[in-house]
């Protein structure tokens, strides 16, 4: 058995040291515990702690305020792949979630005072942050979204509900996306952050998702939630266009968690019909699987090559809407094939919850939803593709 597999030349030595610690961490304090964690429906807090002290939280961040001061979306990609490699997908998913969809925010648009209160304990994982957009009628459409954050004086009075928010059962501290001027559309959205000890704000969940059980998800609701107008990130109604501007990097994060699961998954299948035989020979000697094969590892070469471009351009700042969103349909879509082709080569055996290839079916069916579904990403080229 020989994967095919081209060398990839994105990565320096800083950061080959950085993967490895990072796979230490993977196969000795989360892999142990993937089982656990999934039976109970989140993660344990001192994952968070752990990640924290290692410096994978926070990692563009200010050493200053516990980051890791390093802006180079390269290491975000290798702690992703090595969580990815002992097929915790959801807890890298509660990982970057945090640092490609709370800290970004927070590292460009807090002040002082909101970073020392809540980024710097963000990136020790003394607390969790969560990301509240999605609501109940507002999904991929962002510019739906109903919540509000009326001003009065100096608070605001939050009214609304999320739902499918990631962490949103053990999170400390939230960036909601809420209307503060309802009047002005898309141009009258803000950035809140909102502490789960307000008044007036509640959750409820987990909410039972078809795969990733061990990453939480909630609905959130607020019902007259006073918190002070100081809590709003960057400028008063430009929410959207922060939201707009970040979403590049949330989305290539997802391809990029998508890539790392699928390479696992086919490892798994590649390993499974050279070692099981049918008929007396090897299920990969049958032609028909060898040219499946041979498909998917032609297309893994492919979409890998497309991401670490991605990947470079993040790192250089250059990553845009258009390319990011190819990478995240592209890749989520491939997964689902890698997958279901791999459950079909492990034939009985891919249906038994004992085996990864079963979770991993599970699992992948998010990755064309979450962030932006398949349609959408389309859409989004779409237009640039038309537009005159």
């Amino acid at each position: 058995m020989s994967s095919v597999s081209l060398q990839r030349t994105i990565f320096d030595d800083e950061h080959d040291i950085f993967r490895q610690s990072t796979r230490a961490f993977a196969e000795q304090e989360v892999a142990p515990y993937l089982e656990k964690w999934a039976e109970q429906g989140h993660v344990d807090r001192d994952i968070y702690r752990r990640a924290g002290e290692l410096g994978l939280l926070g990692i563009s961040a200010e050493e200053k305020y516990n980051g890791g001061g390093v802006d180079d979306f390269r290491f975000h990609a290798v702690l992703i792949e090595e969580l990815g490699r002992v097929g915790a997908t959801a807890v890298a998913m509660n990982l970057s979630g945090f640092n490609d969809l709370v800290a970004p925010y927070l590292t460009s648009l807090a002040d002082d005072e909101q970073k020392q209160r809540r980024l710097a304990p963000l990136c020790s994982g003394e607390l969790i942050g969560a990301l509240a957009m999605t609501e109940p009628e507002a999904g991929s459409d962002l510019a739906a979204i109903t919540t509000t954050a009326i001003p009065d004086g100096d608070d605001l009075v939050l009214n609304g509900a999320k739902t499918f928010i990631s962490n949103g059962m053990i999170a400390d501290v939230f960036l909601v996306v809420a209307r503060t001027d309802p009047s002005a559309g898309r141009q009258g959205m803000s950035i809140v952050l909102v502490d789960a000890d307000t008044p007036g704000f509640t959750r409820s969940g987990p909410l039972r998702k078809v795969g990733l059980s061990a990453q939480d998800t909630a609905e959130l609701a607020f019902d007259n939630a006073r918190v002070p107008r100081a809590n709003i990130l960057g400028e008063e109604n430009r929410g959207f266009e922060y939201l707009r501007g970040n979403l590049p990097q949330e989305r290539l994060s997802v391809a990029v968690t998508a890539m790392a699961a699928l390479r696992r998954t086919f490892e798994q299948g590649l390993s499974h019909s050279c070692q099981r035989t049918a008929f007396g020979r090897r299920i990969a000697d049958f032609q028909a699987n060898r040219f499946y094969l041979a498909e998917l590892a032609t297309e893994i070469e492919i979409a890998q090559t497309f991401v670490d471009r991605c990947i470079l351009d993040a790192s250089a700042g250059k990553l845009d809407e258009v390319t990011a969103a190819m990478a995240k349909w592209w890749v989520t879509e491939l997964q689902q094939k890698v997958v279901g082709r791999c459950l079909q080569l492990h034939g009985g055996y891919g249906f038994m919850a004992e085996y990864d290839v079963a979770q991993d079916y599970l699992d992948c069916r998010g990755g064309t939803l979450y962030a932006g579904t398949t349609e959408i990403m389309k859409e989004i080229i779409g237009r640039k593709l038309t537009k005159q």
